[in-house]
């Protein structure tokens, strides 16, 4: 929990609040803005990307819009939020294979991936963060894992848990090596959906009891710490497309 943000949220009372004043260009990163009551305002060619619920728009409740359109456009997020192993298994799958084309993009343009645009990651940093995603939700949180983290995994910012367990945030890893472990990953992750049954993934998730990351994922079942590596496998792969088509666009100018 960010310094300063109440589980609760903040109130009416100790909102900011912003009047008459050009917040052209503005960029709020990492803030949260539950609550939030823009009125009267002037947003042309705004863009909006996060957890996004109960959103209304000049009266209008534009959530499920928005949902059911992310659903046509990437129909592996209605197998993610299935129930079924089957489905779950079917997910997995598609993730890689768009993750292993989008290496083959990244490829034919060396260099390419340690590249960054708008203070994002760049495609190198993406992966690993991944690798690190996949240590913690799945590694400790499925199986039960106590083993260090992958050193070039990149994890969270805040202390202890940046450098911890293992991670190596000084380390400058080659796209072949972030790539070797990726792969590995993927296929620990298919083998165990290949035998994993419904209640197994309805079960708690037997989470080590240690002061390792992530330190809310105990109570949760399984099934939702799963769903948190297919869910980041899924909207990382979109954050990293999408800033590829933007450095190749500034190339192309």
């Amino acid at each position: 929990m960010k310094a300063g943000l109440s589980v609760l949220g903040p109130s009416i009372r100790s909102m900011t609040r912003y009047v008459d004043e050009n917040l052209r260009d503005a960029e709020f990163r990492e803030c949260d803005l539950t609550g939030a009551r823009l009125i009267g305002v002037v947003m042309q060619d705004a863009v909006v990307d996060g957890l996004v619920t109960n959103l209304v728009v000049n009266g209008v409740e534009v959530t499920e819009y928005v949902e059911a359109e992310l659903d046509r456009r990437h129909p592996v997020r209605v197998l993610i939020r299935s129930e079924d192993p089957a489905d779950l298994r079917e997910a997995a799958r598609r993730l890689h294979a768009g993750w292993v084309a989008t290496v083959e993009r990244i490829r034919r343009t060396p260099g390419i991936e340690h590249r960054s645009v708008n203070d994002e990651w760049s495609a190198a940093q993406t992966m690993r963060h991944l690798v690190f995603v996949h240590d913690s939700w799945f590694r400790r949180c499925c199986l039960g894992s106590t083993e260090l983290f992958t050193p070039m995994g990149i994890g969270p910012s805040v202390e202890p848990y940046r450098e911890a367990h293992g991670l190596d945030p000084s380390l400058d890893a080659a796209l072949d090596e972030i790539v070797r472990v990726r792969e590995a990953q993927a296929a620990e992750l298919e083998a165990w959906l290949g035998d994993v049954t419904a209640e197994q993934l309805a079960a708690r998730a037997p989470v080590p009891d240690d002061d390792v990351w992530p330190p809310y994922a105990r109570g949760r079942s399984v099934r939702k710490c799963l769903g948190t590596v297919l869910n980041e496998t899924f909207e990382h792969h979109g954050f990293c497309v999408r800033d590829l088509d933007l450095i190749e666009a500034q190339d192309a100018e």
